[in-house]
């Protein structure tokens, strides 16, 4: 025992222990309560005990929380030579930094990343000593960046401040409940979660409610936002070893989640690794495939709800593989926007369309005209206009040619761009209408001919009332505009009367005969330098 009087006034309890954890001196303490040598839990010396073993055996410094009598302490331990080692004892002082960090609230509603990484560190530390892995998962949230690009980045921080106090807020009472979490923000629109088990029933039930919190509508500015949470999970022991490799893995997996649109937690396996060699293989294939124009269309036909009469042939990028069979436009087209081919599709496409529309449309009214929808690289790339130009004075009139625009690309886009179009008599339809973000001010300010709604929404009409109550929205807004409201998805009779009954007139889906243009066309090669 120390008999040092300014010692023994230090507000922090400073040991000198050796290797097996017996106390050889003690001093101060002061400020420390209740956290007297003799009066510990056996957690809590079991843990010191494997503090100084591991400092000694790395010659290092470890630092690691626990909870002692109700109160929340801090010990820091430094190796004194091969045998011994010092550990300093704090008391984490309600509304302190390190109690909000370790209740998991905080002062701020953005997440400090670096006291996170630190505190993630701390924690694999802890777990290794005591032979208990936990689990770490990533959270990518989608929305927020769209909500910067298209309303104000100001209003983007403050959903994502919104939604991690709710968070946060969670975390605070999972502290009574099992499994224990915190919460840290990696970016601007990802977080992450340390949850304090193995278990991936667990895990995956853990982080299945926090993406349901953030599924949950927010405010900012009297008006509510939706959030779409993408999640991938990796566990210590099992899937890494490093507090980087495990939070590698955990990207890697909620990459899986969003590339996929799973609403599940997906876990880190091999299996993702040879999924991404075969992405890789695909985004070669595709190259290939668009220099030899194997990228084809399929046309489905626009009709008029009421008298079946076709008014429009809406073409959708199609990709036959020899080998892989068809494959879906969603796998193939992320391939392309991540490998920087989206713009060099979307030219080869147009082209096909204007090869197609010579030699379909023969067989068409002359009022039927045909849809192209670009993609939104090529909508935003610099050439667009001038490639549309080209189009339409070599191969389509522009009274025939309809330009589909996704509604979240419309609105990101100076409306009076499209004006040029319009004057030259294309129409301008404004596709996925009620899936994303909308503008209704660049709706009215731009000619737009149409707006299709969601086919997600129209397939939902009879059973969900929440769906038919975007497409009522969607439709009342086309027409208050002077806009002809469509509808994809139009399976069955009853489906097509909703719609009517609700003022749409025009809509595609499986109730119409399909699009004879099983003709094949010539097919050419395109560059993709």
């Amino acid at each position: 025992m120390s008999h040092d009087p300014l010692l023994e006034l230090l507000p922090d309890l400073v040991l000198l222990l050796r290797r097996d954890g017996r106390i050889i001196a003690q001093g101060g303490g002061r400020a420390v309560g209740p956290m007297r040598p003799g009066e510990w839990s056996q957690a809590t010396t079991e843990l010191l005990t494997l503090l100084v073993r591991r400092s000694i055996a790395q010659r290092t410094s470890v630092e690691a929380r626990f909870a002692e009598a109700g109160r929340e302490y801090a010990v820091h331990v430094t190796a004194q030579g091969p045998d011994r080692a010092v550990a300093v004892i704090r008391a984490v002082l309600p509304g302190s930094p390190e109690a909000a960090e370790t209740s998991g609230e905080h002062p701020r509603p953005q997440l400090d990343r670096r006291g996170f990484l630190a505190r993630l560190k701390e924690s694999m530390s802890v777990a290794m000593l005591r032979e208990k892995p936990f689990a770490v998962a990533v959270l990518y949230i989608d929305g927020i960046p769209d909500i910067a690009q298209i309303i104000a980045t100001r209003v983007s921080e403050q959903i994502m401040s919104a939604a991690i106090m709710r968070l946060s807020a969670q975390a605070t009472e999972s502290a009574e409940l099992n499994p224990k979490w915190y919460l840290g923000q990696l970016g601007d629109n990802v977080l992450a979660m340390v949850i304090d088990t193995s278990d991936r029933d667990e895990v995956d039930a853990c982080v299945s409610r926090v993406c349901e919190s953030l599924r949950e509508p927010l405010e900012a500015g009297g008006t509510e936002f939706r959030l779409k949470p993408y999640a991938g999970a990796a566990i210590l022991g099992l899937d890494a070893s490093t507090p980087k490799t495990l939070l590698d893995h955990a990207r890697a997996a909620a990459a899986e989640a969003r590339r996929t649109g799973c609403n599940e937690v997906i876990f880190h396996s091999d299996t993702l690794e040879l999924r991404a060699l075969e992405r890789l293989d695909l985004a070669r294939e595709l190259r290939e495939a668009i220099a030899n124009g194997d990228i084809r269309f399929r046309y489905v036909g626009r009709h008029e709800l009421r008298t079946g009469r076709l008014i429009a042939c809406v073409g959708y990028l199609r990709w036959e593989h020899p080998l892989r069979g068809e494959i879906r436009p969603a796998e193939f087209l992320r391939v392309a926007e991540s490998t920087g081919l989206a713009t060099t599709l979307s030219r080869a496409a147009l082209q096909t369309l204007c090869d197609d529309f010579a030699t379909f449309s023969k067989k068409w009214h002359p009022d039927v005209r045909i849809s192209f929808g670009a993609l939104r690289d090529h909508l935003f790339h610099q050439d667009f206009l001038a490639d549309m130009d080209r189009a339409l004075a070599e191969r389509v009139p522009a009274v025939r040619l309809e330009l589909r625009i996704a509604e979240k690309a419309f609105v990101a886009r100076d409306p009076s761009d499209f004006t040029q179009l319009q004057k030259r008599g294309v129409q301008l339809v404004v596709d996925e209408v009620g899936r994303d973000l909308g503008s209704i001010s660049s709706l009215a300010r731009v000619p737009v001919s149409g707006l299709q709604l969601d086919r997600a929404w129209v397939t939902a009409i009879r059973t969900d009332e929440i769906a038919r109550k975007v497409c009522r929205a969607g439709i009342n807004l086309a027409l208050s505009l002077g806009i002809t409201p469509i509808a994809a998805g139009i399976d069955d009779r009853e489906q097509r009367d909703a719609l009517l009954d609700l003022g749409c007139r025009f809509g595609s889906g499986d109730l119409y005969p399909p699009i004879q243009s099983d003709i094949t066309a010539p097919r050419v090669a395109f560059a993709t330098a």
